[in-house]
């Protein structure tokens, strides 16, 4: 497996530098109280927090792909390994847990490695964007749960909704004025300079004028908290302790917390990568996992872990390379060799407000508003992975999420899109049905298409199209297999089981239209039968022709099927582009196009434009209706333009007239229709705009009157 280092570097563009730079430094900054917090939870003191967001940062820039995503302390590979020294008896902040920690650490990055051995990258394929944005806006709103009690001076909660909803009901009691107008009117201004000014490092300014206001006005003595002061220095190498922790709890525990990190970390990544337009190898992302964890196991660090809030602080000033990252670890190995000192001013509800600003921005509501629009299967899916996450955890959110997006697939494919196919007097290719009046079926013949793979779940619904639409007279019935790629066992018995049902009735049957590949694997299930009988054929029109019946096909209801030659052109007798394209909002569209270039009109004065625009190649129909809606904004035009409104009137009946015309002499069948049609036309317009109606019919007679005479000096 070829692994490409520093991809996101190389070759790097220097315009990126002064972003990078700046992006790193705030991510540093904001990593401070994240990552000390977080070691804490994981049983650690505060300052491996720190160490961990120096050089496992660092070997993840190195070799991810990602161009923005960060790795650091975070919160659910902390607070499982927090629970499991709970479970170990093993005091968190012991000499016990300093050892045990960095073997639980090393066996993660142990199981990433063999994940990335398996490729189990290709498992974030199967997971779907409502998955993974519920999955992100899960993670986002827990961890913003987790931090509200240090607003208002309290400590950050663990756990899921339940338990972080109790914490901060409990936390109450620490409640501190000064500490929650300084947070909330933080992250008011955060908000406020995201919409007005997003570019300007507004996080870093804060925290500069945080650790001076400390100095200066010493809040501290205002019951302000700030973070505990560190000792300067980097982590010690040392081998882990494998003696400390029993191995099959090592192996159990680690194995959980692998799965989080590779899951959690592989979908924010995807998500970020999909919003920002690039892409990423997973599976080197695994390996990037497991470098990062590997080299925190032998500096006494907790696992580590994809941090979504740093990546969204990141994006928010524009990273756009791992030098991010990089900058961000080296200047985090300044900080603990020459400014630790500066640590303790930081005042923690500046800090937490910083947090969760990035923490709002990174939340996919959005997409939930818009799949409410349009699909609540897949709202629900979005739904169930953020209360999945919230309620009972990461993983368990993404595997709801999961769960929940196969079984939207199989209800989706159980019941794919299907119908009963016919054919249009004076045309060669098969269609719906239901597309058009005109469209009749063959006589005698069942013409069935089924767009999805067969499958036990949707073999019924094909088996029951068929038998509920057979009918006395019915001789044939062929399958369209067009959309069908494959098939597994139950649908080629299933599918058996129809033959022989329709040949003890006398009734034909034809596979056809279908890949070739699926030929082989009837074969191999049973129903090379049907190849042999001949009922599989390439197309419709030689399974047609297998049955005596030719072109042109006699069509149900004795309608008319005249062969038509390659020159003659051929028409619906309705809005075809504009019913093809928009369906039931068809006349609603033309009136928005319409209204569009009436507004170029005003700008350009061009009256030529109205009569064709964007949709300039329509059918004659078409045309009559485009007509129709520009007689309705006649006096309109008029005021735009300036023209006469009696000359704008007789060029638009003249161009329908010449429309009415050549449907006459190139489709006379149609002309009866099209008449019909011109009535209801008149009688929608008589209705909207009667003014215009009385000079439309006065302009038709004067039409009608010139060519009357027109046509009896021809005779004379």
């Amino acid at each position: 497996m070829k692994v490409s280092l520093c991809k996101t570097i190389r070759p790097y563009e220097w315009k990126n530098l002064p972003k990078d730079l700046l992006a790193g430094l705030v991510i540093m900054a904001v990593s401070i109280p994240i990552s000390m917090g977080y070691a804490q939870i994981a049983g650690l003191p505060a300052v491996y927090g720190l160490y961990g967001s120096v050089f496992p940062i660092l070997l993840f820039a190195l070799f991810s792909t990602s161009p923005q995503f960060i790795f650091g302390v975070d919160a659910a590979p902390a607070a499982l390994v927090g629970s499991a020294l709970v479970s170990l008896g093993i005091e968190g902040g012991s000499r016990e847990a300093l050892a045990a920690v960095p073997v639980l650490t090393f066996f993660v990055a142990v199981w990433l490695l063999v994940f990335y051995l398996c490729r189990a990258g290709k498992l974030v394929n199967y997971i779907s964007a409502p998955v993974m944005g519920g999955f992100i806006s899960g993670i986002c709103t827990t961890i913003i749960l987790m931090q509200v009690p240090k607003l208002f001076g309290g400590k950050a909660g663990v756990g899921e909704l339940p338990e972080l909803l109790e914490h901060i009901w409990e936390s109450r009691t620490v409640f501190h004025l000064p500490s929650l107008l300084l947070g909330v009117g933080a992250l008011v201004i955060l908000l406020v300079s995201k919409k007005i000014i997003p570019k300007f490092p507004m996080a870093v300014l804060l925290m500069a004028l945080g650790a001076i206001g400390t100095v200066v006005f010493q809040l501290e003595d205002l019951g302000i908290q700030t973070l505990a002061a560190v000792k300067p220095g980097l982590p010690a190498w040392s081998i882990p302790d494998f003696g400390s922790v029993p191995l099959k709890e090592a192996v159990t525990v680690s194995l959980s917390v692998a799965v989080v990190i590779m899951a959690e970390t592989l979908l924010a990544e995807n998500s970020f990568a999909q919003k920002n337009r690039y892409r990423i190898n997973d599976n080197q992302e695994i390996l990037a996992f497991a470098m990062g964890n590997l080299i925190a196991s032998f500096t006494g660090c907790c696992p580590i872990n994809g941090s979504v809030s740093r990546t969204a602080m990141g994006e928010q000033y524009q990273a756009k390379t791992q030098l991010t990252g990089i900058v961000a670890g080296l200047s985090m190995i300044v900080l603990l060799l020459c400014g630790t000192g500066f640590i303790g001013y930081l005042p923690i509800p500046v800090l937490t407000a910083i947090v969760i600003s990035a923490l709002l921005g990174a939340t996919e509501f959005d997409l939930a508003v818009r799949l409410w629009k349009v699909s609540r299967t897949e709202y629900l899916i979005f739904a169930g992975a953020f209360f999945g996450v919230l309620m009972l955890g990461t993983i368990n959110g993404v595997l709801i999420g999961i769960i929940l997006s196969f079984s939207e697939m199989i209800i989706r494919t159980s019941k794919p899109s299907r119908g009963f196919l016919g054919i249009q007097p004076g045309h060669r290719h098969f269609r719906d049905l239901k597309e058009s009046d005109q469209i009749h079926a063959i006589e005698g013949v069942l013409i069935y298409r089924f767009s999805s793979n067969l499958f036990f779940a949707n073999i019924q619904v094909l088996q029951s199209d068929i038998e509920d639409n057979l009918r006395e007279d019915t001789k044939a019935v062929i399958l369209d297999a067009s959309g069908i790629g494959s098939m597994d066992i139950t649908a080629a018995d299933r599918l058996k089981l129809l033959y022989e049902s329709l040949k003890e009735k006398n009734i034909r049957f034809y596979i056809t239209e279908h890949i070739a590949g699926l030929n082989e694997q009837m074969r191999q299930l049973g129903l090379g039968c049907l190849i042999q009988e001949g009922c599989v054929r390439r197309t419709t029109h030689i399974a047609l022709k297998d049955m005596g019946i030719t072109r042109p096909y006699p069509l149900e209801g004795g309608v008319d099927n005249e062969q038509r030659s390659a020159s003659r052109k051929r028409a619906d007798n309705r809005v075809q582009e504009f019913v093809w394209a928009f369906g039931s909002q068809a006349e609603e569209e033309i009136e928005r196009q319409i209204r569009c270039q009436i507004e170029q009109l005003k700008k350009t004065g061009d009256v030529e434009y109205l009569l064709h625009g964007r949709w300039s190649h329509m059918e004659d129909l078409d045309q009559d209706e485009w007509l129709e809606h520009l007689e309705e904004h006649l006096k309109e035009i008029v005021n735009i333009s300036g023209k006469d409104e009696k000359t704008l009137a007789i060029r638009l009946e003249k161009h329908r007239q010449e429309v009415h015309d050549r449907i006459a002499r190139e489709h006379p069948e149609l002309a009866e229709r099209f008449r019909e049609r011109r009535h209801l036309l008149d009688e929608h317009l008589k209705e909207k705009r009667p003014e215009v109606y009385e000079l439309v019919i006065q302009l038709r007679k004067k039409i009608s009157d010139e060519q009357r005479e027109k046509e009896e000096q021809q005779l004379h």
